[in-house]
């Protein structure tokens, strides 16, 4: 299991540096000049062009990423050029709400998610199959910011039950609890469909095993067959989809934090982009990416644990 761990964790370096070299020439054409944000509307081309000296993007591409990189290395994101103040402090402001976010989606989603697909499965082809069914798909379907707007639109505005904008302060505070409520919703609303219907398919598929035909012929309750025996069996294809679908949640994050107006680093990182902010840009880009690489990583870890197989390889 230990050289399982170690060649994924290699692997994910040449992984790494792909994402950065991509982030790296999408940032490249941006219509916007990173040298004219700093420089201002009003200024100069001298001045313009000595700013870009000075950012070195007169360079030619590969020898600025071989700069970025080596900065990369010595753990220097550089400097936003729009507020002048490091990229790290900026997101060491912003990394913190993002997981608030993302913990407070999955903490009731996934459960939910298991609950619903393992409820399905056992009561297939009924009605109660059927609507989890149709929930399943239906929350699947639907736009994250679409769902959000919806909650926005009702719950916020219509009725004001709570706030819909911004981080109202930290989780052990009643206000910060009140402001995660919606934008957990819809983060994690997006989350259950997929792991209700691959929990579904799991358990239908290890109920019909010998293994459970047995444990009920030893006089075991319906509820220890079911969570004891099948469900346990069918936790590995349903933490590999959860692993991919906390990745994806990220993605998901961007459009919720803009949303809501949550000071994380999706919303950040589509300031960023839109004011040409190129640090600030690509240092979102390896926050997120790392992320995602990271999510990955402890899922194969944790399939190898599950699995007696990949401990064995």
């Amino acid at each position: 299991m230990l050289r399982h761990t170690l060649h994924r964790l290699l692997l994910a370096i040449p992984v790494l540096l792909g994402v950065l070299l991509i982030g790296f020439l999408l940032m490249q054409v941006v219509p916007t000049d990173a040298a004219t944000v700093r420089a201002g509307p009003n200024a100069s081309a001298e001045v313009v062009e000595a700013i870009r000296r000075d950012l070195g993007l007169d360079k030619p591409l590969y020898v600025q990423f071989g700069r970025y990189l080596g900065r990369l290395a010595q753990g220097d994101l550089g400097v936003s050029i729009i507020n002048n103040v490091p990229v790290t402090q900026e997101l060491g402001a912003t990394v913190g709400p993002t997981l608030e976010l993302m913990g407070a989606s999955l903490i009731w989603a996934i459960p939910l998610g298991i609950l619903l697909g393992t409820v399905a499965a056992y009561w297939r082809a009924t009605i109660i199959d059927r609507i989890i069914l149709g929930i399943s798909v239906a929350g699947g379907s639907v736009p994250v910011f679409f769902l959000g707007l919806l909650l926005i639109w009702f719950v916020g505005f219509q009725w004001q039950l709570l706030p819909f904008t911004g981080r109202g302060g930290p989780l052990y505070t009643w206000e910060g609890i009140q402001a995660i409520i919606l934008p957990a919703l819809t983060l994690g609303g997006v989350f259950i469909g997929p792991v209700a219907r691959m929990t579904r398919t799991a358990v239908l598929d290890v109920l019909s095993a010998d293994h459970v035909r047995t444990a009920r012929a030893k006089g075991l309750t319906e509820r220890r067959v079911v969570t004891a025996h099948a469900l346990r069996n069918a936790m590995i294809p349903i933490v590999t989809l959860i692993g991919l679908q906390i990745g994806f949640l990220l993605g998901g994050a961007v459009v919720t934090e803009t949303v809501f107006s949550w000071p994380g680093v999706g919303r950040l990182a589509v300031g960023a982009i839109l004011s040409s902010d190129l640090p600030m840009a690509q240092g979102t880009i390896i926050v997120l990416s790392s992320g995602f690489i990271l999510i990955n990583l402890a899922v194969d870890v944790l399939y190898a644990a599950l699995d007696p197989r990949m401990r064995a390889a």
